[in-house]
């Protein structure tokens, strides 16, 4: 588990990771939790989080929980579905998502992710799918 942490951090600055300025606050299999701060950078043209940032940042969460339950020398997870409730605005702050698995299958892996700002209230329920697709997700090939 601790390697496939390392390598999500160590590729972090090529990936949407670093475009967000996303933080891995901690991964396990059972709950993984990622923090991000809402800046101009992730707002939409009225000033608030942009909906599909928040979307991203759930399904970051998600795969990340679905990578630590899969072995990623046989299966790639990949998302194939994931829905979003946007319940409350946030114009400034930190955010945090929190993914939990729903259901951990041989072919497919699904987690409920909840969004919540600096003062613990829900911004964003998401529910995310992700397929275990037969092949390695650690071949050179496969980034």
């Amino acid at each position: 588990m601790t390697n496939i942490l390392n390598s999500l951090k160590s590729r972090g600055d090529q990936t949407v990771l670093n475009t967000l300025n996303i933080s891995i606050e901690s991964a396990e299999k059972e709950r993984v939790v990622l923090s991000m701060p809402v800046t101009e950078k992730v707002h939409q043209y009225t000033g608030l989080l942009h909906g599909g940032v928040s979307v991203v940042l759930a399904e970051t969460a998600a795969a990340i929980g679905a990578a630590l339950n899969t072995d990623l020398t046989r299966y790639t997870p990949v998302g194939v579905e994931i829905n979003a409730n946007h319940l409350r605005s946030v114009s400034s702050g930190t955010v945090k998502a929190e993914a939990r698995p729903v259901y951990l299958g041989r072919q497919m892996s699904v987690w409920s992710i909840e969004i919540k700002d600096e003062r613990e209230r829900l911004v964003s329920v998401s529910r995310c799918t992700l397929a275990l697709k037969p092949g390695s997700a650690l071949e050179e090939g496969k980034r």
